[in-house]
Order: structure tokens, then sequence, then C-alpha cells
């Protein structure tokens, strides 16, 4: 009798790991499933400036996810000209009104196009990461470069800012949103600085790669 206890305890404890386990499993795949917020805070880069509507990185952006099937609520809360001292203050209601899972931050361009201090910007830039991670948001940075012309030791504190940020921050960066396109004049409406529709499949390839990671997908 004894031992048929204990055989029965045994069958009992694993019907209940692996129960355990299904539950686990159902939990995880619905968390994977559940539908996720995706904020984008930018400047004209990602505001279509100069472009017909629907044909900017953010819309293609757009675009892909519904393609795939993917359920993901997209906010695009670019505007032209911001810096991040605007962006910084408008945060913290975007993130009051939409909840986002993850926040893309393409924002300090127009700080050095300026020529304000990147110290400033990189303050700011460090107020929105904290703002966004106490909100439970994950966080992508996106970097950006500025031409030669305004000296090599503003450009190069100017870009290197995004990588001591992602690093001290530990948050997601694409290196320069630009990649592939700043070499090609061609991909530049006549201001030299706005990349023209062509150029927004390769600024999205540049922005996915990281953002595929953070909404889970493979």
């Amino acid at each position: 009798m004894k031992r048929k206890t204990m055989e029965l305890n045994r069958q009992t404890r694993w019907l209940m790991r692996v129960a355990m386990a299904m539950v686990l499993s159902f939990c995880a795949a619905c968390a994977y499933s559940a539908s996720k917020t995706v904020l984008v805070l930018g400047d004209s880069l990602s505001a279509e400036y100069g472009l017909a509507r629907g044909s900017g990185w953010v819309a293609l952006l757009g675009q892909k996810l519904e393609t795939e099937k993917r359920d993901v609520n997209l906010v695009n809360a670019s505007v032209s000209g911001e810096t991040t001292s605007g962006g910084r203050t408008r945060l913290p209601a975007l993130l009051d009104q939409h909840k986002p899972d993850i926040v893309v931050i393409e924002l300090g361009g127009n700080d050095g196009l300026r020529g304000l201090p990147v110290q400033a910007a990189e303050s700011n830039l460090k107020a929105m990461i904290t703002a966004a991670q106490a909100a439970k948001a994950k966080v992508l940075l996106v970097g950006m470069q500025i031409p030669p012309n305004y000296g090599r030791e503003y450009t190069q504190k100017f870009s290197g800012m995004y990588q001591v940020l992602a690093r001290s921050e530990r948050v997601a960066l694409v290196p320069f949103l630009l990649k592939g396109v700043a070499e090609q004049s061609r991909l530049f409406q006549p201001d030299r600085i706005h990349p023209v529709a062509e150029a927004q499949p390769v600024i999205l390839d540049n922005v996915w790669p990281e953002l595929k990671v953070l909404l889970g997908l493979k």
C-alpha cells in the first residue's frame, strides 16, 4: 500500500508540473500576442517634411506591420523643427495619453544644426529616456550626425552622445538614422537636409532590426 501511495504521489506531482508548464506556456503566448503601442517622438525626419502623406519611414513602418498582420498600434508624434527640449516638454502628456510599450526617440538633429550645447541635448534625451522607462516603456534611441562644417570637436561630441546614452541608460540604439542615405546627394530634397521619398525605405531598414527585437518579433 505504501509503495502504491508513493507511486500515486509521483504521478500527481508529474501531472501538476505538466499542468503548470501548460499554463505558463499559455500565458507567454498571450503576452506575446497582446497588442503593443509604439510611440515615435521625432522631428521633421519622421514627420514627412516635404513628402507626400504616407510616404515617410514611419508610415512605411505602419504599412509593414499591417501587411505582416502585426498587432501594433503606431503613434507618430513627430513635429517638424522639434528639438530635444521640445520633445522633453511634450513627452509626459504623450506617455499619459497613449501608454506606449515602446518609445522611439528620434531627436537631436535640430539641436545640432542650431549649434546648441551638446550637454543640454544629452540632458534632455536622458530625461526623456528616464520618463519613458518610468512609464514602463522600452526605449529605442535613434542617433543622428551633423555636417562636418560645425567643427570636428562638436560633431564628434554630438554623434557620440547617442552611444554614451545608450550604454549608460541601457537602451537600444540605431547608431545613425541616415546610414546609406547621407552619402548620396540624390536622396535629398533641395535643402540637402530632408531625404526624398526614395530614401524612406532605407531609413526604415535602419530602424527595423532594433525595433523588431523590442517588439519581440522573429
